[in-house]
């Protein structure tokens, strides 16, 4: 066994979690025998390809040789994934906030209080409750919010669904939500990996002060 100091161990546990989050973003796809210089500007001409970083960000090259089906995809998982994580950030908040009455689970004897908030949730949870997670997640998934081929990356909804006909403002109404979906994923990253360096959820850290993010490691 190899005992990693503690700085070293950090950096690494962060390192980590960067490239987990960015190989989310879009999944691996067989590449096709399009032309690299076409998808190029394919990808600039997507909505928000370029809005923070000056020009396509593209490290692990998924968007290569891929065609205008496989960049929809992306981009369907990529407003996915911000979603996820928008509603994740905001319930990783919350557990610390505010707390539901009565119990999660009468036959486990765990009431809603039991459960801790941030990543101590994960083991807090019986069995049957995460069972019940996935199984409405997919039901969600494959039901009621599958996305269908014809329509654009995220219209998924068939009731209740807000539609812009100016297409200005649907342009800038669509840009805020993946810019919003992509600052999620990171702050729940940034979150769950700040909780294992330092013990403590946000909300925790922020009562303390503590706000280093190494706070007992000189750097």
């Amino acid at each position: 066994q190899v005992d990693l100091p503690h700085a070293t161990m950090y950096k690494l546990l962060v390192a980590l979690a960067l490239v987990a989050g960015a190989s989310a973003f879009a999944p691996v796809v067989k590449p096709t025998t399009r032309s690299s210089v076409a998808v190029s500007a394919a990808v600039e001409d997507m909505l928000g390809a370029d809005v923070e970083t000056a020009g396509v960000w593209d490290p692990f090259g998924y968007s290569t040789n891929a065609d205008a089906a496989t960049l929809k995809r992306y981009r369907c998982v990529e407003i996915k994934h911000g979603r996820i994580a928008q509603i994740a950030t905001i319930g990783y908040i919350m557990g610390d906030v505010w707390t539901f009455p009565g119990y999660l689970s009468k036959a486990a004897d765990v009431k809603f209080s039991d459960v801790p908030a941030g990543m101590g949730a994960l083991q807090a949870v019986p069995v049957a409750g995460w069972a019940q997670i996935f199984l409405f997640a997919g039901l969600l998934e494959t039901k009621f919010f599958k996305q269908d081929d014809d329509k654009e990356p995220g219209d998924l909804a068939k009731f209740n669904w807000v539609r812009y006909e100016d297409k200005e403002l649907k342009e800038r109404k669509l840009l805020s939500e993946i810019k919003n979906g992509r600052l999620a994923m990171m702050a729940i990253m940034g979150m769950m990996v700040q909780e294992q360096v330092t013990g403590m959820t946000t909300i925790a850290q922020l009562k303390s002060g503590a706000l280093s993010p190494f706070p007992h490691i000189d750097l």
